[in-house]
């Protein structure tokens, strides 16, 4: 959530922000009304409590008719301040519940617009001219039942509609891609985590994934746990409710876990092969910063995802997204777009996202320095998103007899692989 103190000393920057989103601006006024109720329900309560206090000091040297007197005072007032705390509480909630539903504030750099008006940053590499090479690619999925790699049909089988199995050096593919990440997280200081897959509702709405994301979460009625569908959920709710010691920030955790999604509201959309699924792994990587360090943690975690895509010899760009297309909890993110050959364009393969104070106020993740208590600043990157990032590679490291060139960085993890060979016709 963002600051009540922000919103107080400048409305229309958080009006803007929301309008930026395409998001209510009059929520801000609506908030506003509210956190003036709850501050004067509050002090009328307070009020009332030491007016109930003083009297009942006075009531037990009282005698007769002075004493009956302020017994019935007393009576008027315990109702009084009943009403009161009742007032007090319902301005709060309210308010708590108009600060939950008010997505971060944007960072001031961030490209205004919908989808579609994004910033190129960078460009990295350049697409392979196939028809100079004399052959047409093909896709990933054709490339994967060649290779033994992926199966669809079967996924299909058991699961339903977007889901698949990964098989031989299908598998083999994606553990590589795995500790290859995880070796360079590692190497950046990050801590390597495996983290729970299923969450409580506090850690699933404290990361913001409960407001506009809603849609695509998967519920567990029966139990009430969420799937995450990264695991910077569970890493963000680690220190929740806790105070850390700004001496031992910045804290970066590089978190392994599979991932859910349900695809709400892409029906029709890369519906062949596994660019979109229901399931699939990640490494994901979480830093707590001061909230002054925050925008170059921000550069420092994009410099770690181009590092790995570089690594795996992809043509890619890093586009600065809109602020139609910000998650709430984001302030500023960046995507890290690969290029599809069989699609002729770039697709996002990772992002990075500056959350500010926006998720440690919501989690009551503080930290203490030489100025107090005050809320930390989260940030998260993918290192690795598996299924996009083998479309990827099957794609761009294809060659004209169906076999894969294996990337140099990644051939230690997949045994000293330089190439993956076909295994059916």
């Amino acid at each position: 959530m963002i600051d009540l103190r922000l919103l107080r000393e400048d409305p229309d920057r958080v009006r803007a922000s929301q309008r930026a989103r395409g998001e209510d601006p009059d929520i801000v006024d609506a908030l506003l009304t509210a956190d003036e109720r709850r501050r004067s329900s509050g002090a009328r309560f307070d009020e009332l409590r030491a007016q109930q206090k003083a009297l009942g000091k006075r009531i037990p040297a009282a005698r007769g008719d002075e004493k009956a007197d302020l017994l019935r005072q007393a009576g008027e007032l315990s109702a009084a301040v009943k009403a009161a705390d009742a007032e007090r509480d319902a301005a709060q909630e309210e308010a708590r519940s108009l600060l939950r539903a008010l997505s971060n504030v944007i960072d001031p750099r961030a490209p205004i617009g919908g989808e579609e008006d994004f910033v190129v940053l960078e460009t990295h590499g350049a697409p392979r001219d196939f028809a100079a090479e004399g052959f047409a690619p093909r896709d990933h999925l054709d490339l994967g039942h060649a290779l033994g790699a992926i199966d669809t049909e079967r996924g299909a089988k058991v699961s339903g509609s977007r889901f698949y199995f990964l098989t031989g050096i299908g598998a083999l593919l994606e553990l590589a891609l795995v500790n290859m990440a995880v070796a360079q997280a590692t190497e950046a200081g990050f801590t390597p985590m495996i983290t729970p897959a299923l969450v409580k509702p506090a850690a699933m709405e404290g990361t913001g994934f409960l407001g506009q994301a809603a849609e695509n979460v998967y519920h567990l009625e029966q139990d009430d746990y969420y799937l995450v569908g990264t695991s910077e959920v569970p890493l963000a709710g680690y220190h929740m409710d806790e105070i850390l010691d700004a001496d031992t920030l910045p804290r970066r955790y590089a978190g392994f876990s599979p991932c859910f999604r349900r695809e709400a509201g892409t029906y029709g959309k890369d519906t062949r092969g596994i660019f979109r699924v229901h399931q699939f792994d990640k490494v994901e990587m979480f830093s707590y910063v001061r909230p002054e360090d925050a925008d170059a943690e921000h550069q420092r975690l994009l410099a770690w995802e181009k590092e790995f895509l570089t690594r795996l010899e992809l043509p890619f760009r890093v586009i600065d997204l809109p602020s139609g297309d910000l998650g709430s909890s984001a302030a500023r993110k960046f995507d890290c777009e690969a290029w599809i050959p069989t699609q002729g364009r770039y697709r996002e393969l990772t992002s990075t996202s500056n959350c500010t104070e926006f998720q440690a106020r919501r989690l009551s993740v503080r930290m203490r320095d030489e100025a107090g208590v005050r809320p930390l600043a989260t940030l998260n990157g993918t290192l690795v998103a598996v299924t996009r990032t083998i479309v990827a590679l099957l794609e761009n490291h294809q060659r004209a007899d169906g076999s894969v060139r294996v990337p140099d960085a990644l051939r230690p993890f997949l045994g000293g692989r330089a190439t993956l060979d076909p295994v059916a016709p």
